[in-house]
């Protein structure tokens, strides 16, 4: 793993949490979009070398809307980044770490991501992410 990716940060309200976040960072987001694979939108603020990612739920059977449902608003998963995802999953399913995702799928902010359940890392969702490289 080459260093923390993104923090991501279940949310209520996208419009109210942008506002507050702008606040806090002194900037806006620098991209939104919708994962309609994982039932959310996100937003994305730059913080120095760090990320945080803003996730609303956009149905009531996405992992974000059941999260929020038990835990309320707060710290949803840490993303770390990765060279090559498939060979960090088969690594860390020899050390015995429970993977969500046999296989990568495509993720916000144009990345290969895969997860670890919290149950296998100390109660915390760990993201693998990877920058998907277009071919020309």
């Amino acid at each position: 793993m080459n260093k923390i990716e993104h923090i991501g940060i279940a949310i209520k309200n996208m419009d109210d949490s942008n506002a507050l976040f702008t606040k806090l960072f002194g900037k806006p987001p620098y991209k939104m979009e919708a994962v309609e694979s994982e039932g959310v939108k996100t937003s994305f603020f730059e913080v120095g070398d760090n990320k945080i990612e803003l996730l609303e739920a956009t149905n009531d059977d996405s992992a974000i809307a059941k999260f929020i449902e038990r835990k309320g608003e707060g710290v949803h998963h840490i993303a770390f980044d990765v060279l090559d995802i498939e060979a960090e999953i088969k690594r860390l399913k020899a050390e015995g770490f429970i993977v969500l995702n046999e296989k990568p799928k495509r993720g916000a902010d144009n990345k290969l991501v895969a997860f670890l359940h919290p149950k296998s890392s100390n109660g915390v969702l760990i993201e693998l992410c990877q920058e998907i490289v277009l071919k020309e």
